[in-house]
């Protein structure tokens, strides 16, 4: 099992989630962030720690949001680690408010 980022955090990449993880699984590129199943522990920290809610469980992945997981498996590999809490992109906090948080 592993968790998945998810389509809301495309265009937000908050980073709280990574400050909180205890193991470097998170990658980034500049408009999301994306976990790496080989490193994730399973240990689901990072969930409520994301204010967009594009954090889960990859067995309770939303049936139209299941290609996140081939994605995040992909993307995790060729981009750069991401382990400590950073500056959202250029409008995130607007994209959070369209998301309705």
């Amino acid at each position: 099992m592993t968790f998945v980022v998810t389509s809301n955090c495309n265009g937000c990449r908050f980073t709280d989630c990574v400050a909180v993880c205890p193991v470097e699984c998170f990658h980034g590129d500049d408009k999301m962030l994306y976990i790496d199943p080989d490193e994730c522990i399973d240990c689901g920290a990072c969930v409520p720690e994301c204010p967009v809610e594009a954090i889960f469980d990859e067995t309770e992945l939303p049936t139209n949001l299941q290609e996140y997981k081939a994605i995040n498996a992909e993307r995790a590999k060729g981009l750069p680690v991401v382990n400590e809490k950073g500056t959202p992109t250029p409008g995130a906090e607007q994209r959070k408010k369209d998301l309705g948080f």
